[in-house]
């Protein structure tokens, strides 16, 4: 494959071009098994047809699979991390703007340590045609100011203490996440002896959501303002937000 900019040639399709410095693939969508993960690279909305609508299968530039042999009892750590090394290595000589990811956990929650790009979940029968029409649909801002800036409000005090200042900063640092606000403690709530949990629900008109934290009988509601800007672009976000929360294991 060729440079879609400068015309020269690319030793794997997508990958970012080192002659006129610039990248061929926007975002990838990752379909991660146990022992196999396909990788599939997208061109930008507006690399095909100008101000046109583009043609799906032409943003489609490739695909690339990644195999293991999944190792049993103490070695495999040692084996998923190499698996996940070897995926994160072929995204990141895409350099994208994005990537979505469905399939295994354990090997998605692996690979997001790896890579340091806009991450998200999606769970469809068929993810690339599904991020196609995400993609095609989307018009987010995204917000580029580190996670712990985005924290304000008059209640400085999290229920969890450093627990619930990281499952804070895990949904703060969504780049369509605009501001946190930490609300009131409520400790009237039932006893759980379950630890620190934290869930974000469905989104109101204006597309933002509200964080719940509960730690044992206290309950913290935060408010969490996003870029979107209406209820179905904010569902979306909430359900990218609770997959993050998952992955870090506060659900």
């Amino acid at each position: 494959m060729e440079c879609r900019h400068c015309a020269s040639p690319l030793e794997k399709p997508g990958d970012y071009c080192l002659v006129c410095r610039d990248a061929n693939t926007e975002a990838i969508v990752l379909e991660a098994a146990r022992d196999r993960a396909t990788i599939t690279m997208l061109a930008g909305d507006d690399e095909t047809h100008g101000d046109e609508p583009a043609d799906p299968d032409e943003q489609i530039l490739g695909t690339t699979t990644i195999t293991t042999t999944p190792e049993d009892g103490e070695n495999e750590p040692t084996e998923l991390r190499n698996f996940a090394g070897l995926i994160g290595d072929e995204i990141r000589r895409k350099r994208p703007e994005e990537v979505y990811a469905g399939g295994t956990r354990d090997v998605i929650r692996a690979v997001r340590e790896t890579i340091h790009y806009p991450f998200y979940r999606v769970d469809d029968a068929d993810p690339v045609q599904a991020v196609l029409d995400r993609r095609g649909n989307r018009a987010l801002d995204v917000v580029e100011t580190p996670p712990a800036e985005k924290i304000g409000g008059s209640h400085t005090t999290l229920i969890g203490g450093r627990t619930g200042m990281e499952a804070i900063h895990a949904v703060a640092g969504h780049p369509h996440v605009k501001k946190v606000i930490p609300g009131p403690i409520d400790a009237g709530g039932k006893g759980s002896q379950s630890g620190m949990r934290a869930k974000v629900t469905r989104a109101d008109d204006g597309g933002n959501v509200r964080m719940l934290l509960r730690d044992g009988s206290s309950v913290q509601e935060n408010r969490v303002v996003t870029t979107a800007r209406d209820r179905e672009m904010g569902e979306r976000i909430r359900a990218d937000l609770n997959d993050v929360l998952a992955e870090a294991e506060f659900q």
